[in-house]
């Protein structure tokens, strides 16, 4: 099973630009507010029409603009979960989810699942109520089953922790996870937080701009990003134009030294990267004498922030971030960085 989407759609300021195709998993549109990202779902969903391009579901065409194929919506097989989960207030549970089994006739079968669905989202002695008396994350569960007892062929969720209080979100993130997987299909999820990103997701589609940069396997985005908008978005600190020098060299001028680096240096280098975590006072290649400028503290972590001896004095200070515990009594005069872990950036 597999999705396709290649569509252009002119947005006030920006052209939406989007070219990927998705798998059985979890792939997420990560990306800044406003890039685009929801209006890419709602496209998919029938909801938005682009103004041009292709969309295709397990071989079933959802639109095409050359051959003038739009498929209505409720044609195309696919689950939304909104933002806000767009539950009918009035409504009970059991009659919010009967409301994703409008078009069955059958009243046997809807009722029998209409039971499944219940005890699948752990939700049975709740049929009765209504949505303000649930929780956030019961609230999420029903508008699931509400979408899910219309056994979707894709499922479609923008946001779905930003209703929820920061307290239930790491709970449910693993709930969601395990109910993911068990529908075993393809699923989108649009998300601007890179921890729900890398949590949820199996790969992961960066966009910036209604451009999409680079879809890639979760886990080799975030150790080779390869641009700066997904270094930035995957929460690199540490960002500086660079220049390359060698096969295996380069200068970042507003920091006023060298790196080596493990991976070959291309041209059109733009820039290089350096987690904050990257930093170790043990370690002997890249290292530089520094000079400390700010403590940070965190509940479980500090962040130290320092300078270079040669470095600029407009560019901003660079992060060094550790745990607690491994905080040093006196702090090291000179810091090096792994060159596997110098980061290549190129747009």
């Amino acid at each position: 099973m597999s999705l396709l989407v290649d569509i252009r759609k002119q947005l006030g300021a920006f052209t939406l630009d989007v070219k990927f195709e998705a798998e059985n998993g979890v792939t997420c549109l990560l990306g800044a507010s406003g890039c685009g990202k929801s209006y890419t779902l709602k496209c998919i969903a029938g909801i938005e029409k682009p103004d041009r391009g292709h969309i295709e579901l397990d071989g079933t065409v959802l639109f095409d603009s050359d051959r003038h194929i739009d498929l209505p919506p409720q044609k195309r097989r696919v689950g939304y979960l909104f933002q806000n989960y767009a539950l009918f207030p009035n409504m009970t549970v059991r009659q919010n989810i009967l409301c994703g089994l409008h078009g069955e006739k059958d009243r046997n079968l809807k009722e029998r699942k209409l039971r499944e669905m219940l005890r699948t989202m752990q939700l049975d002695g709740l049929e009765n109520h209504r949505p303000a008396q649930l929780s956030g994350g019961q609230q999420q569960r029903v508008a699931l089953a509400r979408i899910l007892v219309n056994e979707p062929r894709l499922l479609m969720l923008d946001e779905p922790f930003s209703a929820l209080d920061a307290h239930l979100r790491d709970s449910l993130k693993i709930e969601l996870r395990d109910m993911l997987q068990k529908f075993g299909k393809e699923v989108l999820m649009v998300t601007h937080s890179r921890e729900e990103a890398y949590n949820m997701s199996r790969k992961i589609a960066v966009m910036d701009r209604g451009k999409l940069l680079t879809v890639k396997d979760t886990k080799e985005l975030f150790a080779n990003p390869g641009s700066i908008a997904a270094a930035t978005l995957t929460g690199c600190k540490n960002i500086a134009e660079a220049k390359k020098t060698g096969d295996y060299e380069v200068e970042i001028p507003t920091w006023g030294i060298r790196l080596q680096t493990a991976e070959q240096v291309q041209d059109g280098l733009a820039a290089v990267g350096i987690r904050a975590h990257y930093f170790n006072p043990s370690t002997k290649q890249n290292r530089y004498p520094v000079c400390y400028t700010e403590e940070m503290e965190e509940p479980f972590e500090v962040i130290l922030q320092f300078r270079y001896a040669d470095q600029r004095a407009e560019s901003p200070p660079i992060w060094w971030r550790l745990p607690k515990d491994r905080k040093p009594q006196a702090f090291p005069a000179e810091l090096g960085v792994a060159p596997a872990n110098i980061l290549l950036l190129y747009e």
